[in-house]
């Protein structure tokens, strides 16, 4: 892989941005520090002082026009994603890079996949958004699994997640997403996305040991929905979420993530299932690791190399399964961030 090359990271100073930055840092990659808080980008510009800092409103587009100069690729950090995605994408398509980013707003992934699809194509630039936690993971073990069937009668994904103190950006999206669904969830059935009113019922999930059974609340859709359901073929699409995770995401007042180690990874665990069903044919794809947000920057920057290094030939917009070799590119981030099997 080619060393030293500057990608653009917006909203490089927020929580995941931080990760991705010294992710690309370790990978030999230059950061180019952007984003649209002129205090904040200073601030933590001081700890990387060799590195071009960039602010840039998401309304200015010749500020995110320089923003993006001389970078071979962006990646959006920056939520809400319902008002950074367009125009960052906008800025890519003017200097011709490839855009990621790693939103978990299922409306600015659907947004994307239906605005930009075309226009990517058109443009020559591969887009690659929900690049992360939610939305990344659990389409790369659903296409794993998948592997030669050609439809699946059902996919559930369970989320085993220890705790979630979510960051203030989780906060922000998820108050956007409620006010645009006008306080309705969304469901995944008869092959398409659905309103439900009411409150998610509860149920249980047995994980594989030492996680067990756990009470989960089930219909806790994510953008692995709108990823998994882009590509692979399958009438209903089932998520379930940990009680414990719920709990503290919906907690009032609850603190953000706190460093745990050196590299500022919190302690917060997670186990991530994938279960396709076909008559009684049954497959599974399994992953865990530590901290949604940190896993989030190989994950994203993993991505990204292949996409600069040409390893996606056609142009567009593209979920993770549908742009990648999803084995190869879950092996290529174990041990050191994962740990996952298929069967």
């Amino acid at each position: 892989m080619t060393s030293n090359q500057a990608v653009a990271v917006y909203g490089a100073y927020g929580h995941t941005g931080r990760f991705v930055v010294a992710e690309l840092l370790r990978r030999s990659w230059t950061p180019i520090l952007c984003g649209r808080d002129a205090e904040k980008l200073s601030a933590f510009g001081a700890q990387h002082p060799e590195l071009a800092q960039r602010v840039a409103a998401s309304d200015n587009p010749a500020a995110l026009d320089n923003a993006l100069k001389g970078a071979v690729a962006v990646i959006n950090c920056a939520g809400p994603f319902a008002s950074t995605a367009a125009p960052v994408i906008e800025a890519a398509l003017r200097a011709r890079i490839p855009y990621l980013d790693v939103a978990a707003e299922i409306e600015a992934n659907l947004d994307t996949i239906a605005q930009f699809s075309h226009r990517a194509r058109e443009g020559g630039i591969v887009v690659v958004p929900a690049m992360a936690f939610y939305g990344g993971l659990g389409d790369l073990l659903a296409t794993a699994a998948m592997g030669d069937w050609a439809e699946a009668d059902e996919i559930s994904i369970a989320y085993g997640l220890d705790s979630w103190l979510p960051t203030a950006g989780t906060l922000l999206a998820g108050q956007v997403s409620r006010q645009r669904r006008d306080g309705r969830r969304l469901v995944f059935g008869n092959g398409k996305l659905n309103y439900a009113t009411g409150a998610a019922p509860p149920a249980e999930w047995t994980f594989p040991a030492p996680v067990g059974k756990q009470p989960v609340i089930s219909e806790f859709t994510m953008a692995d929905t709108v990823t998994i359901s882009r590509h692979l073929k399958t009438p209903e699409i089932r998520s379930y979420m940990t009680t414990a995770a719920v709990k503290d995401l919906t907690a009032p007042n609850q603190p953000a993530p706190t460093a745990s180690d050196d590299s500022g990874r919190s302690a917060q665990t997670f186990v991530v299932e994938v279960v396709l069903r076909r008559g009684s044919e049954e497959r599974r794809a399994l992953a865990s690791g530590r901290d949604i947000y940190a896993f989030t920057a190989p994950l994203v920057v993993e991505a990204m190399e292949r996409v600069v290094s040409g390893k996606v030939k056609t142009p567009g917009v593209f979920t993770a399964g549908e742009a990648f070799d999803a084995r190869a590119f879950l092996e290529a981030l174990c041990p050191e961030h994962l740990a996952w099997q298929v069967g």
